[in-house]
Order: structure tokens, then C-alpha cells, then sequence
């Protein structure tokens, strides 16, 4: 970034919460002035979002006094309920499992936000704990040595332009460090607690997310060895294969081994390995590399990689080859992975789980 760090010109997403808010803190500390931005997807208690927005603006404009910066607030409802709405509505009727939030930073905060806003400025910065490392006129995302908060998953949609274009003021540090940071320097945020819903969502929960998008409909949750209806569900959308929890079944553990979306039905087993749970493979297909213009891998080699299909999970080891098309990518897991779900993003990252190469959505081997 050279020697002239006061003449940069910077966007910093802010939210009102304490990782945005140490990240306005350290670029102040390095001398920057950064403007603030906070984007704006729904109109506080308005069936899409909690009703956090309010309190979300005070935050983020009490920090804006706090260093003499200039905040302003970015409406983007439409463009979030056309592009990542529409996509999660999209991708849950065909029975699929999405991730709104890559899809929220690849369109919104790295996308919308840049053709209206971020455009004019040298850089945009957000909270995101991940890596933007410059080599070689190239910038690699990479992880972050927190690996519990590590976030490099949810960027893996973005392009060379979108990364090479951002920074990462929290991403070299531990959450207990960002934590006593904002603690140390009186933020306001400094108590607030980490936001555990969907992009720009607040509280708002997941299922709470689809009951807005494609509402409910009733179905029979069958079991899949002998065929009897043992419950009722909402609607196969709100299910996904591996999952568990919130069956509302007795007599388990229960899992979701399949679905049928033409007739709303959703199949559960309780043996694990018969009713498919665990598998070792899978293909990712319309692979996004985030620095590379192709891929790095060739035909007929095996690659030893790390990756993770869920933000919630460690990186796992693992092996990858090109397919025969020699554009798909084939990964083999060195363990037993619980849940393969079509429509998850497989997130591929180097052997040493440093350096994120981009991923690309799921679909299982036939």
C-alpha cells in the first residue's frame, strides 16, 4: 500500500457491532480517515429483518463522532431481495441447500455497494476475519489464525477485483483480542454480542428467513426403511440431508437421508451409514477462483487440499482431481463427512489450509 497511507481513500462497512467497529479504530490508529457506510437491506421490524437497524445506526453513528468521521447510510433493499432473496428462493424450491451469506457479500457488500458507492474510493474495509494478501500483483485471500471466526468461506464467491479491492483491519487477530480492544478503547459495541443470523439479518434466524421467502406447507416426514408417515413437517425447504435437529421426532436419533419436492416429502433414518448420512465424495461444479484466472490443478494428478462445505466445521484434509470435463473438480475426504447437501458451496483451500482458492457449489457423485 506504499508510503502514503493518509492520501488513501477508504470505505468501512459498518453494522454496529464490535468487529466493524475495532476495524474503524485500527485504521484511525494507523492515521486513516475512512468513511463510513452502513447498508441499509430492510426498514428495521418489516418481516424481513429483526428490530435491530435503529439501534444498529445509533451504534455506528456514535462511533463516526467518536473519530470525526463522516457516516452515511447505503440503501440496498431492492437489489438484496432481488439478488440474494431471489436466490435463496431459487435454490430452496429445487430442494437445493444455499448460503445467502456468500451470496450476500459477493452481490451486496462487494458488489451493489461498489457500483453505488465504493467505486470511488482506493479501498473498502469491512469486520471480516480473513486475509487480503498482496503478491506478486496478485491478492490471495486467506484464512485467519482465529480459526473459529475464520470467514474466508463466506468470500469465496468474490473475484480477483472484488479481493484485490478489499481490506481486512481485524483479520490477523483473535476475537478475545478484537473484544479487549473495544473494551480498552470505550466503543459503545464492545458488549454487544456477535450477530449469529443471516447477512444483514441480525437475530433473524434461517427458518424464520424461508418462512418469509416461500412461507409453509404441510408434509409427511416418512421413514425411509419401512415406509410408515411417523410426522409432520412445514415444508421440505426448511430440511436439509444430514440434519438432525428440530424433527420434533421421538424415538431417535433421526437424521434427513432425502427429498421428495414434488410431493413435499421429507425421508429420515436412524441408521446412519444405511440411510446415506455419511459419504467421502463429492463434485464442485462452476468453480470461482478468487485469484487464479484457471485452474492450478491438471488433468490426471491428485492434490492434497484442505476444505469445509459448512461455515461451522474446521477445515477437513482431503484429496482432488479434475473431473473427466476438466472443469469440475472432484474432492475426496480423508474422513467420513456427515451431511453432503447439492447446493452447498465447497470451499477449497491449499494444503496447509493457508490460502483460499475459491469454491463452487456442490452436487453429489452418481
Amino acid at each position: 500500500m506504499g508510503n502514503n497511507k493518509e492520501h488513501m481513500n477508504i470505505a468501512t462497512l459498518i453494522s454496529g457491532g464490535v468487529d466493524s467497529s475495532v476495524v474503524v479504530h485500527q485504521l484511525c490508529e494507523q492515521g486513516l480517515k475512512p468513511d463510513l457506510f452502513y447498508i441499509q437491506i430492510g426498514g428495521g421490524c418489516d418481516g424481513l429483518s429483526d428490530c435491530s437497524m435503529d439501534d444498529d445506526i445509533m451504534i455506528s453513528t456514535m462511533i463516526a463522532k467518536k473519530y470525526g468521521l463522516q457516516f452515511d447510510v447505503v440503501n440496498l433493499h431492492k437489489e438484496y431481495w432481488e439478488n440474494v432473496v431471489g436466490y435463496a428462493k431459487e435454490k430452496v424450491m429445487r430442494g437445493l441447500t444455499p448460503n445467502p451469506d456468500v451470496m450476500c457479500n459477493k452481490l451486496i457488500k462487494f458488489g451493489m455497494f461498489e457500483e453505488r458507492v465504493g467505486y470511488q474510493y482506493d479501498f473498502t474495509a469491512t469486520g471480516h476475519y480473513a486475509r487480503a494478501v498482496r503478491e506478486g500483483g496478485l491478492t490471495w485471500l486467506c484464512t485467519a489464525p482465529d480459526p473459529v471466526k475464520d470467514q474466508t468461506d463466506f468470500l469465496s464467491q468474490l473475484s480477483q477485483k472484488q479481493i484485490a479491492k478489499s481490506m481486512f483491519p481485524i483479520g490477523d487477530m483473535m476475537k478475545s483480542e478484537v473484544r479487549r480492544i473495544a473494551q480498552e478503547s470505550r466503543l459503545p459495541s464492545a458488549y454487544r454480542k456477535d450477530s449469529q443470523g443471516i447477512c444483514f439479518l441480525g437475530k433473524f434466524k434461517y427458518n424464520d428467513f424461508l418462512k418469509n421467502i416461500v412461507g409453509e406447507k404441510e408434509g409427511n416426514i416418512v421413514d425411509k426403511e419401512s415406509g410408515k408417515i411417523i410426522g409432520k413437517h412445514k415444508g421440505f425447504w426448511y430440511h436439509t440431508i444430514g440434519q438432525r435437529k428440530g424433527l420434533g421426532l421421538s424415538g431417535g436419533p433421526w437424521f434427513v437421508v432425502d427429498k421428495d419436492i414434488d410431493d413435499n416429502v421429507v425421508y429420515v433414518s436412524r441408521c446412519e451409514q444405511k440411510g446415506g448420512i455419511y459419504g467421502n465424495s463429492f463434485i464442485v461444479t462452476a468453480f470461482n477462483h478468487l485469484t487464479l484466472s484457471e485452474h492450478p490443478w491438471k488433468a490426471g494428478e491428485v492434490y492434497d487440499i484442505k476444505f469445509k462445505i459448512r461455515h461451522t466445521e474446521m477445515l477437513k484434509c482431503g484429496k482432488l482431481r479434475l473431473a473427466d470435463n476438466g472443469i469440475d473438480l472432484n474432492v475426496e475426504s480423508s474422513e467420513p463427512i456427515q451431511g453432503i447437501a447439492p447446493g452447498q458451496f465447497g470451499v477449497i483451500y491449499d494444503e496447509e489450509g493457508n490460502k483460499c482458492y475459491g469454491s463452487g457449489e456442490i452436487r453429489l457423485l452418481l
